[in-house]
């Protein structure tokens, strides 16, 4: 499927690939969407990236999302990760091999639970738990978003919960309706990305330092004539013992 909207080409890729040209010079910022089953990960990604609110969806697959925008004057590639819902199997997380390697590819995570949806919400703190084990040596922006604020008859969690969480947790909390309310949701991944550009930028220098390959040292002149020395006393102790 793509989608030619006035503010970017939207391409939904294949699960496990990387369909981002940033051959333009885009930088590229990763972001995996991530929490339970039910919640509106992809509509909310969708949302975002569309403005289109799709009430149904089938069963998630794990699609990679594509979308070029400008932010502050800067061209940036988003890709975008929906990843299938998550489950506790007791007092652990069902993490298959596909959200792990979701995790470690980006740059950055949303954690979406729904307000009316109580087990989604007690999900977060063991998510975030799993996020950090997955980037140990790294401070991986983390945002925490309520969905469905729409449906107050319905609400199992209030918005201070969340909040309360978000802030012990040291994560950015947003509540929003996917389904009533594109501004807040993309605000939410404007700063979200905004925030990623900046680490980015700041990191740049050590990156490249640590992608290049080590050149090899000049030859030292002291060094040299050292060796040359040594090779010459040898020839010299050779000729005198014979």
């Amino acid at each position: 499927m793509r989608l030619i909207q006035n503010m970017g080409t939207i391409t939904e890729c294949p699960p496990g690939t990387d369909c981002t040209n940033a051959s333009n010079g885009s930088r590229v910022i990763k972001i995996a969407v991530i929490g339970a089953s039910g919640v509106g990960k992809t509509a909310l990604v969708v949302r975002f990236l569309t403005k289109r609110f799709i009430g149904d969806y089938e069963r998630n697959a794990g699609n990679l999302y594509s979308r070029q925008v400008q932010i502050d004057g800067m061209n940036l590639a988003i890709q975008v990760q929906d990843t299938p819902g998550v489950q506790m199997n007791e007092s652990n997380l069902e993490c298959n091999e596909q959200l792990n390697r979701s995790i470690r590819w980006a740059d950055a995570i949303v954690i979406v639970f729904s307000i009316t949806d109580r087990k989604s919400y007690e999900l977060i703190n063991h998510l975030h738990q799993h996020v950090r084990q997955l980037h140990p040596d790294s401070r991986i922006p983390i945002v925490m978003v309520a969905n469905k604020a729409d449906l107050l008859h319905l609400k199992q969690v209030e918005p201070q919960s969340g909040l309360q969480l978000a802030n012990m947790l040291g994560c950015t909390f947003y509540e929003v309706s996917v389904s009533e309310n594109y501004i807040d949701v993309y605000n939410a991944f404007q700063i979200l990305c905004k925030e990623i550009s900046k680490h980015q930028t700041a990191g740049t220098p050590e990156k490249r330092k640590n992608s290049l390959i080590p050149r090899p040292k000049s030859p030292n002149m002291q060094d040299l004539k050292r060796r040359f020395k040594q090779v010459l006393s040898a020839k010299v102790r050779t000729a005198t013992s014979v």
